[in-house]
């Protein structure tokens, strides 16, 4: 026969009571350790520098948190970031990881930049080539504290008195530079696309230089030999230029000297080249006539020395007179 709850042992149930409830608090507090409740795959990324990464910080996905850091272990020159994440998160094998600031106070998490076809693998590590350190905003403000205790402030308020002293009775033309300034700042930004594009542009002819460095170095080599040899013939075509310039100037007396005489010659060598204009076809008749002579004469020379020819119709010569007489 049971005993009614009224009549048990109230220091048995309350300790049971206190006992339950620690154990439901320890699994409240733990409930990301457990294998059911906290499940989840381990990964693995390796950084140059932890950049204030604790453990327990998130791990986000396109800025949805996936899961947290598990733990942080130096690893040779490389910090070795243990993660768990989601099972249903999804990310390739060639996945990035980087470190980014979460709020202003320092507070940080591990972003996955997922890359490839397929899942990465329980288990995997990302090396260090795949991930990114963030900028320490809190070191960065420590050091700008540092250098701003160094700087001497009177030295610095004496600058400032002898600007605003040489800026003084320039108002004007401190204001137009100003303004100068302020307009060019509008038309680089005005020109953003076009900037954007010479960048890209330049980006491709560095890797045309680039690929054709060997021909570059080729050339320049070339130039060398070629200013060498300028430098080692540096008299001779010193000498040759001052002998064209000599040359120049003798040429240029000479056609000064011959001014008048060559002026009428060249007015009758006009007039005469006027004159077989005029008489071209004659003077082609004449050549094309004189070709049946020249080779009747020649035919009839090229026997020897002596002239052989007939002349027709032409009376014989008289007999010469006997010596007898009546």
């Amino acid at each position: 026969m049971s005993t009614p709850f009224r009549e048990r042992n109230p220091v048995i149930i309350g300790a049971i009571s206190m006992a339950v409830l620690a154990a439901l608090m320890t699994v409240a507090f733990k409930a990301g350790d457990l294998p059911i409740i906290g499940g989840g795959d381990t990964y693995y990324a390796n950084f140059t520098e932890s950049g204030g990464l604790k453990a327990n910080d998130e791990v986000r996905v396109a800025g949805v948190r996936v899961g947290k850091v598990r733990g942080i272990e130096l690893a040779g020159d490389k910090v070795r970031v243990e993660f768990q994440v989601d099972e249903n998160a999804e990310f390739g094998p060639e996945t990035e990881a980087e470190i980014r600031v979460k709020t202003l106070l320092g507070a940080m998490y591990v972003a996955l930049v997922p890359k490839g076809s397929g899942q990465m693998e329980e288990g995997d590590e990302i090396p260090v080539e795949r991930t990114e350190s963030p900028f320490d905003v809190v070191q960065v403000f420590e050091g700008l504290a540092e250098r701003s205790e160094a700087i001497d402030t009177d030295q610095l308020a004496e600058s400032l008195n002898t600007m605003a002293a040489l800026t003084e009775n320039t108002p004007e033309e401190f204001k137009a530079a100003l303004r100068g300034v302020s307009a060019l700042s509008a038309n680089v930004a005005a020109r953003d696309e076009e900037l954007n594009t010479l960048l890209r542009n330049l980006e491709k002819v560095s890797g045309v230089l680039g690929d054709r460095s060997g021909d570059i170095i080729a050339l320049m080599e070339d130039g060398d030999l070629l200013f060498r040899a300028l430098v080692a013939r540096r008299e001779a075509v010193h000498d040759l230029l001052v002998a064209t310039s000599q040359l120049s100037q003798q040429l240029t007396g000479l056609v000064q000297d011959t001014r008048a005489d060559l002026k009428p010659a060249l007015d009758n060598l006009d007039s005469v080249v006027d004159l077989l204009n005029e008489n071209r076809e004659n003077i082609d008749n004449s050549l094309r006539l004189m070709a049946p002579f020249y080779r009747v004469f020649a035919n009839t020379l090229g026997n020897g020395p002596w002239f052989d020819t007939i002349i027709q119709n032409f009376p014989p010569a008289p007999a010469a007179p006997t010596g007898g007489g009546q």
